[in-house]
């Protein structure tokens, strides 16, 4: 029997998990699962006072693996840094020493004409952004504000050891293996240290794989290329802070932050969640997408338990229900058939 923890989270994180359940339920006998559910992120300081408590960590470890809906929302935004609702997400990947964040991007011929891009610039666009996640800002020391009012200074530090730079690339290589061999690797080198040294490990990592292709470009040229060549790019590898954003970038290609999935991977464990923030203005509201969480159900299947015919049981369900017009309204193309958050999950379960 497979482990399971669910973590909701806040806004519309319980809706969209309520989604994932119905496939996973639509699945059981192929994949029998126990489940428990905890708190984190809003939810969590809400009960205890903690974005991560110690009850959620140790469950997230003990668990096979780990599926997140959302946190954040602006009841919590005045708390301090180190007590916000986003230090759950924060503080579960460092607990579960999660280092490799996959985002794919593909996009769905039916929604086409949802993207923001003209359909010469989309056409064939399949790529994943390897984040790296346990380095630069997010974690570097030192991190602070010193000085009084009229004096303040704000500071974070970029870091990095060799040691994550290689692991994250060898994800990244290893991953284009399976793909279209080819490897972008994003960097800010002409003037960061700590981005040149990114780009001397990756070239080196890469000598290890002389059947992919390996580019580096500038974060800057990066945001650009993305957006007028998509389709040339494969697998994009990211150093943290770029990655969190180039990604989001990324989404909009497939026309709503709500089709897309992510994993977070570390050496024993995995956590898996939609890209898209909790979205508190339309949270209880039932018109949220649950398609990029059913999604991140499919690659817990494939990556934590090797369930490669499941995984595609579930995208080939989403294809369809999408094929056959049903459309929640982030989604609603002319002549669509409008369904609310239960009613998608319950069309794509059904077709499972």
């Amino acid at each position: 029997m497979h482990k399971l923890l669910l973590l909701p989270g806040d806004g519309i994180g319980t809706e969209i998990m309520a989604e994932a359940v119905k496939v996973l339920d639509a699945l059981r006998q192929d994949f029998p699962f126990e489940c428990e559910t905890e708190l984190v992120g809003g939810a969590a300081i809400d009960a205890c006072g903690l974005p991560f408590p110690d009850k959620t960590r140790d469950k997230a470890l003990a668990a096979e693996a780990v599926l997140f809906g959302t946190v954040g929302g602006p009841k919590w935004d005045h708390m301090p840094t180190e007590k916000r609702a986003e230090m759950g997400i924060l503080g579960i990947r460092k607990a579960m020493q999660l280092y490799a964040n996959l985002r794919p991007i593909d996009l769905f011929p039916e929604l086409e004409s949802l993207s923001p891009l003209k359909a010469e610039f989309i056409k064939g666009v399949s790529l994943i952004v390897v984040r790296e996640l346990t380095g630069d800002v997010y974690f570097g020391r030192p991190r602070g504000v010193t000085g009084e009012n009229g004096n303040r200074e704000g500071f974070n530090t970029m870091r990095y050891h060799e040691d994550e730079i290689k692991r994250i690339a060898h994800t990244a290589f290893k991953l284009a293996r399976e793909r279209r061999k080819k490897v972008c690797s994003i960097d800010k080198s002409n003037v960061l240290e700590a981005m040149g040294l990114w780009k001397a490990v990756v070239s080196e990592v890469h000598a290890g794989y002389p059947d992919v292709e390996l580019s580096h470009m500038y974060v800057d040229n990066a945001s650009m290329q993305l957006i007028r060549r998509a389709a040339d790019f494969d697998v994009v590898l990211t150093p943290n802070m770029f990655g969190d954003i180039l990604s989001d970038e990324a989404s909009v290609l497939a026309g709503s932050l709500g089709l897309s999935p992510s994993a977070s991977l570390g050496e024993n464990n995995a956590l898996y969640e939609p890209i898209h923030g909790s979205a508190p203005d339309i949270a209880g509201k039932g018109i949220a997408n649950p398609v990029g969480m059913i999604l991140s159900v499919a690659m817990m299947y494939e990556l934590s338990f090797g369930r490669k015919d499941l995984a595609q049981r579930v995208r080939e369900g989403v294809a369809k229900t999408l094929a056959e017009g049903y459309r929640t309204a982030d989604i609603m193309t002319p002549g669509g058939k409008k369904v609310n958050t239960s009613e998608m999950g319950s069309q794509i379960a059904s077709r499972l």
